[in-house]
C-alpha cells in the first residue's frame, strides 16, 4: 500500500499541490521520453493535454514519485476510458479552449504549442476495438534521475493492482512509435500491440 519508500524515493497518491510538478515532468519527458523544454514556449501545453484531467478526475489512480529534489515521475490511469473521455471533452477542454484559440493556417507550419492547442479543440481520443477487454488506460513518465532503478516497474505494479481491485479486466496505453526504450519496458510488463498509427503505437494488457 502507498505511501511507501523505494530506496531514496517515495511513492504516494498525487495531491492538488502536485499539478505544477507533474506538468514539469510531462514537459521534461515530452519528446519521446526526452526533455521537451526547448520545444515549447508554453510550458503547460503538454500537461494540460496529458496530465491535468487525470489529477482532477481520477485521484485514486494518480501516483507520484518523489525524491529530495521533488516530484520526478507519475503514473496515471482512468478506470473507464469512455467515461473519462466524456468528462475530458465536457469539463476539461472548454476552459482550455477559452484560453487558447484553435490555430489557423497550414498545419505543417504550426509550432509544437499550436499542435497541442489544436488538441484542445480537436482532441485525439483512442478507443481500442477490443474495448471490453481493455477499458482502462494509463501512462507513466519518469525524469532521467529516476530511470533505470526499477521504479517504473514498482509504479506500474501499484497502478495495475489498483485497476484490478476496481474490477478492470484490462488496460491499454499509447506510446510514441519512436520511443524504443518504452517499447522494451512495456513488453517486459506483458503489454502487446493492439493498433498502430502514424506516430503512435497502442498496447494492451489483460488484468484477469
Amino acid at each position: 500500500m502507498i505511501p511507501r519508500r523505494l530506496d531514496k524515493f517515495a511513492l504516494r497518491l498525487a495531491e492538488p499541490r502536485d499539478r505544477a510538478a507533474c506538468y514539469a515532468v510531462c514537459l521534461g519527458t515530452g519528446d519521446s521520453g526526452r526533455d521537451a523544454t526547448h520545444l515549447h514556449a508554453d510550458p503547460e501545453a503538454l500537461g494540460h493535454v496529458y496530465v491535468g484531467a487525470y489529477l482532477a478526475f481520477e485521484p485514486e489512480l494518480a501516483l507520484v514519485l518523489e525524491d529530495a529534489g521533488g516530484v520526478c515521475g507519475y503514473a496515471l490511469a482512468a478506470l473507464d476510458t469512455r467515461s473519462f473521455q466524456r468528462r475530458y471533452v465536457r469539463e476539461w477542454l472548454p476552459p482550455l479552449q477559452s484560453l487558447r484559440p484553435a490555430p489557423s493556417g497550414p498545419a505543417e507550419r504550426w509550432s509544437r504549442d499550436e499542435q497541442l492547442w489544436n488538441l484542445y479543440h480537436h482532441p485525439e481520443l483512442f478507443i481500442p476495438e477490443s474495448y471490453a477487454q481493455y477499458p482502462s488506460h494509463l501512462h507513466i513518465d519518469l525524469l532521467a534521475r529516476a530511470q533505470g532503478r526499477g521504479l517504473g516497474r514498482e509504479m506500474m505494479a501499484e497502478l495495475l493492482a489498483r485497476l484490478t481491485k476496481r474490477g478492470s479486466p484490462g488496460v491499454h496505453l499509447a506510446m510514441a512509435a519512436d520511443n524504443h526504450r518504452a517499447a522494451r519496458f512495456y513488453a517486459r510488463l506483458g503489454f502487446r500491440e493492439l493498433a498502430r498509427g502514424a506516430d503512435a503505437v497502442y498496447l494492451g494488457r489483460s488484468l484477469q
